[in-house]
C-alpha cells in the first residue's frame, strides 16, 4: 500500500495543520476556536515548563511544529516521520525558515501561503530523520521525553512501537501520547486493534513501565476546504517512567 502522507496536497493540508494561522485555518468567527494549535498544544498542554529536559523525541512529527516546539524546553530534540515528504518539509523550515505551501479553497482554486519556524523555538537544536516508529534504529539512546501525537492509531503493528518506548524514555523521564482512537482497517489490521478502550488497553501495554499521571481532552481542527473540515477529540495520556 502505497502511503498517502507522501502526496504534495496532504504535505500543504498539515503545513497549514501546524503552522497556519488561525483566521486562515477556520476562516469563520464561529466553529470550534479551541481545537487550532493543536501541535503546539500537545506539548504546551502537557508538559511542566519547570522540569528540566536534555533530550526528547518526537515520533510521528509529521511536518514538525511540535519538535520546534518542543526545542523551547529541550536542548535536543529528534523528530522522526514515516513520511519522507514530511520531513522533507520539516526540513525546509528548518533550514530555511520558511516554507511556501497552498491552500485549498475549493475545486481548483487555492491562495499561496507560508509555513514559518515559530518564534521562539530553537532550530538548531532540531534534527529529522524518516523512520519507521515499529522499526526504530537501534542506536537513538534514551530520552527525558518522548512525545507520540496521532500516531498509534495509524500503525498496522502498534504494539511493536508501544513494547520500543520503556527503552527509550529515561527512568523519571516523560511519555506523552494522544489518539483520536480512530482505528481503521486501512491502517490497523482488525486483529490489531485494542480489544477494549483504548486507555486501558495503553493501560496494559504500559502498566509495567509507565505510571499513567493523567488523562486529557485535547480537539483538533484540520481544514479541508474553506467549507469543510475535520473536527476531532484526541485522548492525550501522560506517563512517568518508573
Amino acid at each position: 500500500m502505497s502511503n498517502p502522507y507522501e502526496q504534495r496536497k496532504l504535505v500543504d493540508e498539515y503545513l497549514l495543520f501546524h503552522y497556519g494561522d488561525p483566521s486562515l485555518v477556520l476562516p469563520y468567527e464561529f466553529g470550534p476556536l479551541e481545537a487550532l494549535n493543536f501541535a503546539v498544544r500537545t506539548v504546551s498542554e502537557t508538559l511542566d515548563p519547570s522540569s528540566p529536559r536534555s533530550r526528547a523525541l518526537d515520533v510521528g512529527c509529521s511536518v514538525g511544529r511540535s519538535s520546534f516546539e518542543l526545542s523551547r524546553f529541550c536542548n535536543e530534540v529528534t523528530g522522526i516521520d514515516f513520511s519522507q515528504a514530511f520531513i522533507d518539509a520539516a526540513n525546509e523550515i528548518r533550514t530555511n525558515g520558511t516554507m511556501d505551501y497552498e491552500v485549498l479553497i475549493e475545486a481548483h482554486t487555492t491562495t499561496a501561503a507560508t509555513a514559518c519556524a515559530p518564534s521562539g523555538t530553537r532550530s538548531d537544536h532540531v534534527h529529522f530523520e524518516t523512520g519507521d516508529a515499529m522499526a526504530l534504529r537501534d542506536d537513538l539512546g534514551s530520552f527525558d521525553l518522548v512525545h507520540a501525537a496521532n500516531l498509534i492509531c495509524r500503525l498496522p503493528e502498534p504494539i511493536k512501537f508501544l513494547d520500543r518506548l520503556p527503552s527509550l524514555v529515561s527512568s523519571g523521564g516523560q511519555l506523552v501520547l494522544t489518539t483520536p482512537c480512530t482505528w481503521l482497517g486501512e491502517f490497523t489490521p482488525p486483529e490489531n486493534w485494542p480489544d477494549k478502550p483504548t486507555i486501558e488497553w495503553l493501560q496494559d501495554a504500559l502498566g509495567g513501565s509507565f505510571a499513567l499521571d493523567r488523562t486529557l481532552d485535547l480537539p483538533f481542527l484540520i481544514r479541508e476546504t474553506a467549507r469543510k473540515f475535520q473536527w476531532t477529540v484526541a485522548q492525550g495520556s501522560v506517563w512517568t517512567r518508573l
